[in-house]
């Protein structure tokens, strides 16, 4: 793909890094979003931050979009102009419709704005700083912000005969976390779905920039607990890309070891919740007895269930010998024998079958225009996966088996789970049989000069993205900003079409079957 006035190359990448960057025109930065759009490509992120890699002010001068397509991702940079309104940037959410909540997001955060952008109400500030004092506008060391308003959320009412609104959240039983959930309902058929998120909201982009590069990996991999191997290593990516490091063959093999055993964890106890959402009990006591049994190894042999900070610069921080490999298989091995037995049982019952086929269904044609991503989107017949697009060691030599469905309902993103699984379960025998001899891990080595770098992982939910800036050594190394992305910004808003013409005692099946991360997009 070519585009237009812009001298960047992008090609075929047999490696994510380095990856294509330019500084554009706000013209520049609309006719690569046309074209991006017109090869069908998609928009990873968006995000404000320093106009340069010497840039060691806070406050916001350029915009960025990261973007991929069939050839490679690439991101782009545009300068902020002034105007009577503030900083702005022109508006992408009339091209990917999943900028509109980002655009809102950084004007929350950074206090910059899309030019003719009509959402003005605010996405993460729930009243805990005032809107002229944007959190990412602060130095280093920032001071407390004041408090802003606390004000009504302008939810879209829907009116009609018989119309009425079912409020729930942001606090939910149990430990789910919180989040606000407005239908519009006539009896129990949903007319419309509205969400208000942003209410774990942490700070971790303006924390990163107080961290050490070399340390921040361990915050990053707490972006979004169930996805720490996923984005511990989108961040030493970056770093490494930034810091021209090459990591050690074995370290890239244990390192997508990790990567699928956190899949196949999250698949387990999605498959379990899946069930019992449908009254199938049977399922949440068998597949998390599995699940148990797989986080335990974990910790046995990684040190922690969750493979919390075994991702770090330069490579990995554990390594295997042969009897924690044989146990590793041998694990493998009994998990994919329960899990046929479950696979036969859930394809053959009918009651279970009757709630799962049809409900929450998002088409293919609906799923490519809003930009479903990940587990959701390849359900959905959007076949987007970077172990097979777009393969870094040791996934290009794997042969990754790319899984789709076409329906697009619950139904389909349970089979995307099982099969996922299997696949998972394949690739780490492999894995394990063939991981290379060698180090773990190299020394990583700050740059004199400014740099900066990118990670792209595909996470179990989807494409993780982190975009690193950093200082050179006359600034201390300084992080200048790092940005992190979970794949649920694309996501949350299909949910809300996704449970549209279905009943709301159908609503806690569909929204587990996407199972999207708040406090990923909450940052």
């Amino acid at each position: 793909m070519q585009l237009p006035d812009i001298d960047l190359a992008i090609t075929a990448l047999t490696a994510p890094l380095p990856m294509g960057y330019a500084q554009v025109t706000p013209e520049q930065w609309l006719q690569a979003a046309h074209a991006v759009q017109h090869a069908d490509g998609r928009l990873i992120a968006l995000w404000a931050g320093p106009a340069n890699a010497h840039d060691a002010h806070p406050k916001p001068e350029c915009m960025y979009a990261a973007y991929a397509t069939q050839a490679g991702a690439f991101w782009l940079a545009v300068p902020l102009t002034s105007s009577k309104l503030g900083q702005m940037y022109p508006d992408l959410s009339a091209l990917f419709p999943a900028a509109a909540r980002m655009q809102r997001a950084v004007r929350d955060l950074s206090g910059v704005q899309a030019t003719d952008f009509d959402d003005a109400r605010p996405w993460l500030n729930h009243g805990a700083w005032s809107a002229d004092q944007p959190p990412l506008c602060q130095g280093p060391q920032p001071t407390l912000p004041l408090s802003g308003d606390l004000q009504d959320y302008a939810f879209v009412r829907v009116e009609g005969d018989g119309v009425h609104e079912i409020a729930v959240g942001p606090v939910h039983a149990g430990v789910i976390e919180p989040g606000h959930f407005r239908f519009s309902v006539v009896g129990e058929k949903v007319l419309r779905l509205e969400q208000r998120l942003g209410y774990t909201h942490k700070g971790i982009e303006q924390r990163m920039a107080q961290l050490p590069p070399l340390e921040a990996y361990r915050l990053a991999g707490r972006v979004s607990g169930d996805s720490t191997v996923a984005y511990g290593w989108a961040y030493c990516m970056a770093l490494e890309s930034a810091c021209g490091v090459q990591i050690a063959p074995r370290a890239a093999w244990l390192r997508a070891l990790l990567l699928e055993r956190e899949r196949v964890a999250n698949h387990l106890g999605d498959l379990g919740a899946l069930g019992n959402d449908a009254a199938f009990a049977f399922a949440l006591a068998q597949f998390s007895r599995l699940r148990e049994d797989w986080l335990r190894l974990s910790k046995q042999v990684f040190g922690h269930r969750w493979l919390m900070d075994c991702i770090i610069p330069g490579g990995v921080g554990v390594n295997l010998d042969r009897s924690q490999c044989a146990a590793l298989a041998q694990q493998c091995n009994a998990l994919e024998s329960e899990l046929g037995k479950l696979h036969e049982i859930f394809e053959s019952h009918a009651g279970l079958q009757d709630r799962l086929m049809t409900t929450g269904r998002v088409a293919p044609e609906l799923a490519a225009r809003l930009g479903l991503t990940g587990l959701a989107g390849r359900a959905s017949s959007q076949g987007v996966d970077l172990r097979t697009d777009h393969p870094f060691a040791p996934y290009d030599s794997l042969n990754v088996l790319k899984v789709t469905h076409h329906s697009g309902d619950v139904a389909a993103r349970v089979a995307v789970r099982f099969d996922e699984v299997f696949e998972s379960l394949r690739l780490m025998r492999q894995m394990l049989r063939d991981l290379p001899e060698g180090e773990v891990r190299v020394t990583v080595s700050l740059p004199e000069q400014p740099s900066r770098g990118a990670g792209w992982v595909e996470g179990w939910r989807g494409e993780v993205w982190v975009a690193l800036d950093m200082s050179g050594a006359d600034a201390s190394h300084r992080i200048l900003r790092c940005h992190l992305h979970d794949p649920s910004w694309q996501n949350w808003p299909v949910l809300e079409h996704a449970i549209i013409g279905n009943i709301v005692a159908d609503f806690p099946l569909i929204n587990k079957s996407f199972n999207l991360s708040y406090s990923g997009q909450d940052l």
